[in-house]
């Protein structure tokens, strides 16, 4: 199988994405459509009494207020432990004496050409001076089992945030 991508073309473009038209002529004459932005970070933060940090925030994708860990975008000429430690500041007020990358994952294979870093951060302590004003942002403490009850009553139903969770239990950093 060559799978080569015979063109490329920008159907829409704006300053969070780019829409592609892919053309890969061994699969299908019809392109394919892929939607390219930045990589993006995501924080499992802990504090040294292991409640986990969380944000509700407003998408308008959803239409509805939802509940995460923090994240954001890895802005230009800066790397994704960067961008965590920013994030993690920003959305919550909180600083990380460390980050540990948990993985990178893909999101969408199908749809996104864009890639996930993960990370964990113990012992997290606040910084007032660091959040950013948000108008719909909310920051949450829960436990653990709070997280998971949460989890259960699908009050914590962002599937990519659910996989930075399964890293997490998978390299022993939550029971």
């Amino acid at each position: 199988m060559k799978n080569e991508c015979s063109s490329v073309k920008t159907v829409f473009e704006s300053r969070w994405m780019r829409l592609l038209a892919k053309t890969y002529e061994d699969l299908s004459s019809e392109p394919f459509y892929v939607v390219e932005a930045s990589d993006y970070v995501s924080v499992l933060a802990m504090t040294p009494q292991r409640e986990i940090v969380l944000v509700r925030q407003f998408r308008p994708a959803v239409g509805k207020a939802t509940l995460e860990l923090p994240s954001g975008h890895v802005d230009a000429e800066e790397s994704p432990e960067g961008a965590a430690g920013r994030e993690l500041g920003e959305e919550t007020g909180y600083k990380a004496p460390r980050l540990e990358l948990l993985g990178v994952l893909e999101p969408d294979t199908g749809r996104l050409a864009n890639r996930m870093h993960c990370y964990f951060a113990e012992n997290v302590v606040r910084d007032e001076g660091l959040m950013t004003e948000e108008e719909s942002l909310e920051v949450i403490l829960c436990s653990e089992r709070e997280l998971i009850q949460k989890i259960e009553s699908n009050q914590f139903s962002h599937a990519l945030h659910l996989a930075v969770l399964a890293l997490a239990k998978l390299k022993g950093r939550i029971p």
